[in-house]
């Protein structure tokens, strides 16, 4: 495969001054990933856009800068407080634009799902230096890679420690608005306040928060450093609209008459947790633990404006024991994940701010592993986490030269990592994208779609 080569690098500040001074983060902020999370965008530029002599740097130039005076955050760095927490310095230091070329075409990569996309993947998007001092870090980093055939792809990585998913989205698609000449839609809510505080910031907590503890080791070691070093490979699992209502059919015969059926994440989480535990041939006595994100904004009283900019999303944990999961019908394990889901209440939230308030110290429930430490937890074998993208507008990013003929995560290479994507044509079709110990994927794949597979008509 033909490299990428970096033809130049471009500091970008906002167009016009914005404030200057410390803006405080939430809990939310503070805790979890702390690194860059990478999407990427694929796009042959229309035919009209060649023609009109369009300058795609100069236009993702001028319309980032314009569109950082209101998400002027994304411009700063982060600094470390007391308590291993930190704060965003709003010094307009800027975002980091890469210039990039490749004499690969973009019917190289086929589908964009296996080789030797995945093997080009991280050559795409913006590598983080994450030995610097944080505070020299940019909070982003973009990279505009231009192929020989015409088509380009634009990928971004965003500090989780700024933004969820449903927060970048907000800032990728005001941007591509005002590549296209048009006025943001949508201001973001940068005010952090409004997340829900107790009037005293030492009310103990009211549950007993599991997803603060770490999650279980492999039996009979007593860290996960070992786990921590096994090479990953990453996959793309592509489900058909016919196999996800399949999986739903199944996991709903076994669940009680009352109530709503299992959603397509319940269901297909609950299928990736039982393949993982089998895959990897855990003892059936195992314990395991599933990380599940929950966004919090319709949850708490009052709600969050929908245009919060930062962190809303809640960590549960739903666990058991790798025989029961694997032993029992799949809606068995849907429902243990519906009802970590249901757990996430005004009054559950309100004592997961109390608890992380009360903390002197936030360094073990921060996953640093990137940055050189192997403190925080690990999801991992035995564990793994599932992110779900099926409700965030991912697709139909439009800067100008028409919509991406592909989105997708940036390289996943940490054990246990995984997202469910809405397919882009929106046939109702669903991606997997996950990444797991290379000695595991391939059992992995075989149990996840022989469970789904046409019944045989012999």
């Amino acid at each position: 495969m033909m490299a990428v080569s970096l033809k130049d690098s471009y500091s970008v500040i906002p167009a016009e001054p914005t404030f200057n001074g410390r803006l405080s983060l939430s809990e939310w902020d503070q805790i979890g990933t702390l690194t860059h999370v990478p999407t990427i965008y694929f796009y042959r530029p229309s035919q009209d856009w060649v023609m009109w002599g369009g300058d795609i740097l100069a236009t993702l130039r001028h319309s980032l800068s314009r569109v950082l005076v209101h998400f002027y955050p994304l411009a700063g760095r982060l600094c470390w407080i007391e308590g291993s927490r930190f704060e965003i310095e709003c010094n307009a230091m800027g975002v980091q634009l890469i210039e990039a070329e490749s004499k690969a075409t973009l019917e190289d990569f086929g589908d964009f799902t296996s080789s030797p996309y995945l093997e080009y993947l991280e050559h795409l998007v913006p590598s983080v230096d994450y030995s610097s001092p944080i505070h020299e870090l940019p909070l982003m980093l973009v990279q505009l890679t231009n192929f020989s055939c015409g088509g380009i792809s634009i990928s971004t990585s965003i500090s989780h420690a700024v933004a969820d998913g449903q927060s970048a989205l907000h800032f990728i698609h005001e941007w591509a608005r005002l590549a296209q000449g048009e006025a943001v839609g949508t201001a973001p809510f940068l005010d952090r306040n409004v997340m829900p505080v107790r009037d005293s910031l030492i009310a103990p907590p009211r549950f007993d928060h599991a997803e603060f503890r770490h999650p279980p080791l492999l039996m009979g070691l007593s860290s996960a450093l070992e786990e921590r070093k096994k090479e990953t490979v990453m996959s793309f699992l592509k489900l058909t609209k016919t196999q996800v209502e399949r999986l739903k059919r199944m996991a709903n015969e076994s669940r009680p008459t009352e109530g709503r059926p299992y959603s397509r994440y319940e269901t297909i989480a609950a299928h990736i947790w039982r393949c993982a535990c089998k895959a990897r041939g855990h003892q059936s006595e195992q314990p395991t633990a599933i990380g599940i994100c929950v966004d919090s904004r319709c949850r708490v009283r009052p709600p969050l404006p929908q245009a919060y900019f930062g962190n809303a999303i809640f960590d549960v944990i739903a666990a058991g024991r790798s025989g029961e999961l694997v032993s029992n019908p799949l809606g068995y394990v849907s429902s243990r994940i519906r009802e970590e889901i249901q757990k996430v209440t005004d009054e559950y939230v309100h004592s997961a701010i109390d608890f992380l308030k009360n903390q002197p110290d936030l360094s073990r429930f921060q996953d640093r592993h990137a940055l050189g430490s192997d403190a925080g937890p690990f999801f991992g074998n035995p564990n793994l986490e599932v992110v779900s993208w099926l409700t965030l507008p991912v697709y139909e990013v439009d800067f100008g030269w028409g919509k991406e003929i592909y989105m997708g995560p940036g390289p996943l290479d940490c054990d246990g990592d995984s997202l469910i994507l809405p397919g882009h044509d929106g046939d109702g079709s669903v991606v997997v994208a996950l990444s797991l110990q290379v000695a595991h994927m391939d059992a992995f794949k075989n149990y996840f779609f022989e469970a789904i597979a046409e019944p045989s008509l012999s």
